[in-house]
């Protein structure tokens, strides 16, 4: 059975519930305030397509490839990305939910979030250098054995990161957020 392909085209919730959404290849493709929340987009492409105002929360992700796919103004909820396809997994987050996800040992240099909440997201061994994170909340995100070189956390809030445990060298943080660097410490600036 040979995998369908869609290009250039625009799937909103109607379209989509006439459709069978697996074994499918998406090119160019926009979905707009579409509903895959506990979808199994396992194995499923996804090459420079963007998903605008979509909730994937609770999505499966295994071998799903996204590769230089955007996520505008989505909710998702609790996904695993460290079960998607690693070879060319390249996204962008703008004003999107990302609580309780997994970017456990993904490969993101570069990768942009931008005004998304993070709470409790898992970045334990995940290659972020050069990623940047304006205007996100990281409340109780989990940074361990990450390497966050050249990462820009100046506009970033709520975050706790260990230097002892995580590669910072030349990252950019800015007063007072950057004061949690010291937390471990237990030391008191004024």
């Amino acid at each position: 059975m040979s995998r369908q392909l869609f290009t250039d085209q625009e799937f909103g919730p109607e379209r989509l519930a006439a459709l069978s959404i697996a074994a499918a290849d998406y090119e160019a493709c926009r979905f707009v305030h579409a509903d895959f929340s506990n979808v199994d987009l396992s194995g499923i492409n996804f090459t420079d397509c963007v998903f605008d105002h979509c909730n994937l929360s609770g999505a499966k992700l295994i071998q799903t490839t996204f590769n230089d796919v955007k996520f505008l103004h989505c909710k998702m909820l609790g996904l695993h990305f460290d079960n998607c396809n690693s070879f060319l997994f390249t996204v962008r987050f703008d004003n999107c939910t990302l609580d309780y996800s997994s970017f456990y040992t993904c490969k993101m240099k570069k990768t942009v979030f931008t005004e998304c909440s993070l709470k409790e997201a898992d970045f334990t061994d995940t290659q972020l250098p050069e990623a940047s994170f304006p205007g996100c909340n990281l409340a109780d995100a989990k940074f361990e054995n990450s390497n966050l070189e050249k990462a820009d956390l100046r506009k970033a809030v709520n975050y706790t990161i260990d230097p002892e445990l995580n590669k910072i060298n030349k990252a950019k943080f800015a007063a007072p957020a950057v004061y949690a660097l010291l937390a471990r410490y237990g030391i008191s600036i004024e």
